[in-house]
């Protein structure tokens, strides 16, 4: 598969390090080129008071919407609780197949448990997610194989087990 551009844009105050890591990460799993971008978006639309978090569904298509020229994925970077209505929460989604994905950083932290924040092992949560979020919109389901970064996570600990990669059965059928 020959990968053009993907646009990771970033909705919020993230980390200038950060950021360039989780794109460094990206490159590496896609081969590809990517453009980091900055995204400004009122998210008091998408808060749903009754959960007290934020409409993943409606983000998503916020995102879709923007039309970035020579990007083959976009994907939105959020640090918002994200829910979708059959779920408690996401820590990201993408249309399968499709143009975009979101990812968020809230629950990947370790202060969202109570515990002590850990910024390497934030990064890595981050990492994971975003990789995994992508392989999404290039049509990859859920994988079985634990250490795969397409395996589901329904928890962070679910994350902590993963590689920030895909196995060779996904890359397979990327062609990577």
């Amino acid at each position: 598969m020959s990968l053009q551009n993907i646009t990771i844009i970033s909705f919020g105050y993230f980390e200038k390090d950060m950021l360039e890591k989780i794109a460094d990460a990206v490159k590496l799993e896609f081969h590809c080129s990517l453009s980091l971008k900055e995204g400004h978006i009122d998210l008091s639309e998408y808060y749903d008071p009754g959960r007290r978090q934020y409409n993943g569904n409606e983000l998503l298509k916020h995102v879709s919407a923007i039309q970035m020229p020579g990007s083959c994925k976009t994907l939105g970077l959020f640090n918002v609780d994200l829910f979708i209505p059959i779920l408690t929460y996401i820590f990201g989604q993408a249309f399968l197949g499709g143009p975009c994905g979101i990812a968020s950083l809230y629950r990947l932290n370790n202060t969202s448990y109570g515990m002590e924040p850990n910024a390497d092992l934030l990064l890595n949560r981050f990492k994971k997610e975003v990789i995994h979020e992508l392989g999404h919109t290039f049509g990859l389901i859920h994988c079985n194989n634990p250490t795969c970064v397409m395996r589901s996570g329904t928890y962070v600990e679910d994350i902590d087990q993963k590689e920030h990669s895909l196995c060779l059965k996904c890359r397979k059928e990327l062609e990577l």
